[in-house]
């Protein structure tokens, strides 16, 4: 599918515009695990996301990491062209989750069109509040709500994510995803087990008691 069918504003550039972005955007693959920006190091450009998975998250300087927000298949990545911001400056790390395929649009072509298009300035506006409105989320959730409900919570929509029971995810990488310890996450999941909401065995989580674990997340 072209790029015209993945970038929502494409429409509103002037034939011009659509003509400098069809022939500078270029197209990438990357396998999972791959670090595609990490902090202010890099500036690869703009990502619009045709297929796969990526997480953007921070580290603490313990070490430890948190997920902030999670991108799929026609999301657009923005963050990886923080060069181009120059009043916004996170230490975030964005890496693939699963093998992904997005189109590149260079930083300075994106400045040019962000700088001569009110839609295209716009609009990633909408995308900077969207994300925004993310980490807010994430604060409340960290702030105000207990972890076995933030667990049993990131638990459904990974379940949602891969629309499967039977999660292959390490109690080390929830721990990251939730900015906690590994054994925090050990101790919780064996509790969940033992309320029948999940059968634990090596390498993978099963949910075996959704309506458990959608009362907890909801209360």
């Amino acid at each position: 599918m072209a790029l015209s069918e993945y970038f929502p504003i494409y429409d509103k550039l002037t034939k011009e515009q659509q003509a400098l972005l069809d022939a500078h955007a270029s197209m990438r693959t990357v396998p999972p695990g791959t670090i595609l920006h990490n902090g202010d190091t890099t500036c690869m450009g703009l990502l619009i996301i045709r297929d796969g998975q990526l997480r953007a998250y921070m580290t603490s300087d313990e070490g430890r990491e948190i997920t902030l927000y999670r991108l799929f298949a026609r999301d657009i990545c923005l963050f990886s062209a923080s060069c181009i911001m120059n009043s916004i400056q996170f230490e975030i790390t964005i890496t693939a989750e699963k093998e992904t395929e997005f189109w590149i649009i260079p930083p300075y072509l994106y400045k040019n069109l962000m700088d001569n298009s009110l839609a295209v300035s716009n609009y990633t506006n909408q995308i900077m509040a969207t994300r925004f409105t993310d980490v807010m989320w994430l604060v409340e959730q960290i702030q105000w709500k207990s972890f076995d409900k933030r667990l049993a919570h990131f638990l459904l929509e990974e379940s949602s994510i891969e629309q499967t029971t039977v999660l292959k995810i390490t109690h080390e990488k929830i721990a990251a995803h939730l900015g906690t310890a590994r054994e925090v996450v050990t101790r919780m999941l064996k509790y969940f087990q033992a309320e029948d909401m999940v059968l634990l065995t090596r390498g993978t989580i099963e949910i075996i008691g959704e309506d458990k674990l959608e009362q907890l997340a909801e209360d």
